[in-house]
């Protein structure tokens, strides 16, 4: 795989980045050591976790994907150097571990170095705002981690883009690190939400954005096309709020390139994301070697301008 530049990290990412959400959770170590083997021997480098992951899980208190990581790298091989590892603070893990405040943050990215078994993180991430936090004391926590050596570079996750742009102009201002991506829920369904605003601050800024739910939650696979279709997976009712006219005209184009390619609806929904401006790096999880497979494929596929305007006519609004 031809490697991005993320924003202005210094930082070179695979254009199709492993989701570890699944990690210690849906996929077992065993299982997850095989998905992680196969995404680097096929070129890819960025792997994307958080230590809220999978605290939602009966039995879990978070931790797990990035332990399941770290357990991986610790297998030695070159692992550690194969591989961009990003992960996130902020969610809430306990009602006393959550929040970008600075005591918090010094707290937090020890558990994450511990748990992933190594001694400095590349991309570490704002996994969502906090408004009771002064940007300037959460910037300058990480400015202070970076100058440690313990992080690379900064990211953030779940900005509208007001604060986003606030952030960006605290760093400008008072010489501090800024963020060098945004993680935004983004995919052929999803588009306003980031297209209405987030994009024109990022693009402006440099950022590299790398979204999440890129398949929207396994809708874009085609997998569900009708109410029977809901009950295939746990997943089956986050995705009944697309089976409306213009969900369903989405799966018809995707249908229609994927026919054209000889691809399947999946690969030619992560190919829309990597071919547009400025995202670097759409994120997409796997808990089988089929499934990895497909996302893979998606990073060979290229998507001509008929394709691309037939995908933006059937999922605008």
């Amino acid at each position: 795989m031809e490697l991005r530049e993320l924003g202005r990290s210094g930082l070179r990412v695979s254009p199709l980045c492993l989701g570890g959400n699944v990690f210690g959770w849906t996929a077992n170590e065993a299982d997850s050591f095989r998905l992680l083997d196969r995404f680097v021997e096929a070129g890819g480098n960025f792997i994307d976790t958080a230590d809220v992951y999978s605290v939602w899980a009966p039995g879990h208190q978070g931790g797990e994907s990035e332990r399941v990581i770290g357990n991986w790298l610790a297998q030695g091989g070159g692992r550690r150097e194969k591989v961009v590892i990003a992960t996130k603070v902020g969610m809430e893990l306990a009602p006393d571990r959550k929040g970008l405040a600075a005591a918090y943050i010094r707290r937090a990215v020890e558990d994450s170095l511990r748990r992933l078994r190594v001694e400095r993180i590349d991309l570490y991430q704002a996994h969502k705002d906090d408004p009771e936090t002064p940007l300037e004391e959460t910037l300058g926590a990480f400015a202070e981690l970076i100058r440690e050596g313990k992080v690379r570079a900064i990211g953030a996750s779940n900005h509208e883009a007001p604060r986003l742009r606030e952030a960006l102009e605290t760093s400008a201002r008072l010489g501090l690190p800024r963020y060098e991506s945004l993680q935004p829920h983004y995919n052929l369904a999803e588009r306003m939400r980031y297209e209405a605003a987030l994009e024109a601050v990022c693009q402006e800024e440099g950022l590299g954005v790398i979204p999440y739910f890129s398949l929207a939650a396994g809708f874009l696979t085609g997998k569900y096309r009708s109410e029977a279709d809901l009950g295939q997976s746990p997943r089956g009712q986050g995705v009944a709020k697309y089976l409306d006219e213009r969900g369903l005209g989405i799966l018809a184009a995707l249908d229609a390139v994927a026919a054209r390619h000889g691809a399947t609806p999946a690969r030619v929904a992560l190919a829309w994301m990597m071919a547009r401006p400025g995202i670097t790096a759409p994120i997409a999880s796997a808990t089988k070697p089929e499934q990895l497979e497909e996302l893979l494929a998606a990073t060979a596929l290229r998507l001509d301008q008929e394709d691309m305007e037939h995908l933006d006519r059937a999922s605008v609004g």
